[in-house]
């Protein structure tokens, strides 16, 4: 195990919202190094400038604030390894791509866009398996190591395009521990001679993430699972660059899946579900196309983290609730799943349930106003306090409980035709018109314990049993045969709306029976 202080990275590029598969890395390494008690670092890797998309980096910074993502070291923090953006790092990797090259263990390749396409077309035609530039193509090709010394530098001296790759000696089997994986080894005749330096003068990710991994002292590399075909190449530019004793513990992480489980998560599997897969809404600044948010789709930034660090982790015990404290405490890589993680929204849903019911009413009673507003809904405070008490254990999210209540504020125009067909007839218009002049002659407090009181007692003179009514009730009260707590709902509309509503079901309802 490596000894020194953890320090860990989340290094995201700019090319667009993150997906949850993104946080989720940023997540894991986040929970790691705050439970070893070391730092996370925010690295933007914006080295391919013509992926480069204006905001992804202020969307990045803000999603891992709200889902409560604290970052030590990074843009908006600075640090004692700023810059933290690999376009302002550039002059630093050229100086290690050309060590290389004065080392043997790269070289220069001045080979055009025909120059590769050619070589392609040669390899494809004699049906070679792998078509890669590599210790044997490279030998046919426009490179330092087939040109003479002085024809090399000519060429560079002439201005002449040219990329610097990797030197990837045949015959060698390179090895690596991996915290979720074990030992993989791969041998180098499956890995081509990448471009380390690109014409540009630009880094590519293979170069800078080496480079600036080592200069900022980090002790692990938590990433996904994509990045696993990489690693065995990072692994040989560690030695190549004679760093191979502080090179850091890699864990790679499982992939997301769709939610029947069969293939990698997108987004346009988001799409066509309905559902999000980025913390936040994005606009694309392009197409002015818009992606769904966690965040604005009315999740709590609890629940999205407890809900992503289940996709492809547990405790190994029956909990499933976690705050961030819990999730730091219980981590371990040694729970981390190998196989991919299916994305299942309804379970992202109950956690944002559950979360809701923790909720005090006051802070849900600030949170639903403005879903009221926009409903054009006038609600007193007192109203907004019963019916909060009434919906929150019912639904899923914040928005839902305007939803959900606008049956108190519209009598009802229709009613639940199944219902009307099973359960309204001569007696429940009988119990309910006893129960209407009950209540008319009532005179305590129109509250819920009395509301049931009368009603109980109306049933009871009548000869009718309170079970066989219940339903008739509450489809006369608010055209549903289901919902919450109807003697509330009673209290919250009060005397004179429940009784329009009984007399609009007595006069109304006979007319819908002939009618289905």
């Amino acid at each position: 195990m490596n000894k020194l202080p953890v320090r860990v990275r989340f290094a995201p590029s700019p090319t667009g919202p993150l997906h949850a598969g993104g946080v989720r890395t940023a997540l894991y390494n986040y929970l790691f190094a705050r439970q070893q008690g070391g730092q996370m670092l925010l690295r933007i890797e914006d080295t391919d400038q013509n992926r480069y998309v204006p905001g992804a980096e202020a969307y990045i910074l803000e999603a891992l604030e709200w889902l409560g993502i604290t970052i030590d070291e990074g843009p908006q923090t600075g640090g004692p390894h700023a810059p933290y953006r690999q376009s302002e790092r550039k002059e630093m990797y050229r100086e290690y791509a050309e060590r290389l090259v004065k080392e043997g263990k790269a070289y220069y390749a001045f080979d055009t866009a025909e120059d590769l396409d050619a070589m392609r077309k040669r390899l494809e035609e004699a049906k070679v398996a792998a078509v890669q530039y590599n210790a044997i193509t490279r030998q046919e090709m426009k490179n330092s190591l087939t040109l003479s010394a002085e024809e090399t530098q000519a060429r560079l001296e002439s201005g002449e395009p040219y990329v610097i790759r990797m030197k990837i000696m045949p015959k060698e089997d390179i090895r690596f521990n991996d915290l979720i994986r074990g030992w993989v080894v791969v041998h180098s005749s499956q890995i081509d001679d990448k471009v380390l330096l690109k014409s540009d003068g630009m880094p590519t990710y293979h170069l800078a993430n080496i480079v600036d991994d080592h200069l900022m002292g980090i002790t692990h590399v938590i990433r996904g699972e994509e990045w696993l075909p990489s690693a065995p190449l990072h692994v040989l530019l560690y030695r190549y660059l004679g760093w191979e004793s502080t090179m850091p513990q890699f864990a790679h992480l499982p992939l997301l899946l769709k939610p029947d489980g069969n293939g990698k998560l997108s987004k346009r599997d988001a799409d066509l579900g309905g559902f999000p897969i980025f913390p936040l809404e994005w606009t694309d600044p392009n197409t002015g196309d818009k992606a769904r948010g966690f965040r604005e789709e009315g999740y709590s930034p609890e629940a999205t983290a407890n809900f992503l660090a289940l996709l492809g982790w547990n405790a190994g015990t029956e909990q499933e609730m976690f705050n961030m404290e819990q999730l730091i405490e219980a981590f371990s890589f040694e729970r981390v799943h190998k196989a991919g993680a299916r994305f299942d929204i309804q379970k992202a849903n109950w956690f944002n349930q559950q979360y809701l019911k923790l909720q005090d009413d006051a802070s849900i009673i600030e949170q639903v106003k403005p879903f009221f507003a926009a409903k054009g809904i006038a609600i007193t405070d007192e109203q907004l306090v019963q019916i909060v008490h009434l919906l929150k254990d019912r639904v899923h999210f914040v928005k839902e409980i305007a939803d959900e209540s606008v049956f108190l504020f519209n009598a009802p125009q229709e009613y639940d035709q199944d219902v009307v067909l099973k359960k309204w007839n001569e007696e429940a218009v009988k119990a309910i018109s006893a129960y209407k002049d009950a209540l008319s002659a009532f005179e305590g407090d129109f509250v819920a314990d009395n509301i049931k009181s009368v009603l109980s007692a109306t049933m009871e003179a009548i000869g009718v049993k309170m079970g066989k009514v219940m339903q008739a009730l509450r489809l006369a009260v608010t055209g549903a045969g289901a919902g919450p707590d109807l003697m509330v709902i009673m209290e919250i509309l009060g005397k004179e709306e429940v009784l329009n509503r009984l007399n609009n079901s007595i006069d109304r309802l006979p007319a819908q029976i002939r009618l289905a």
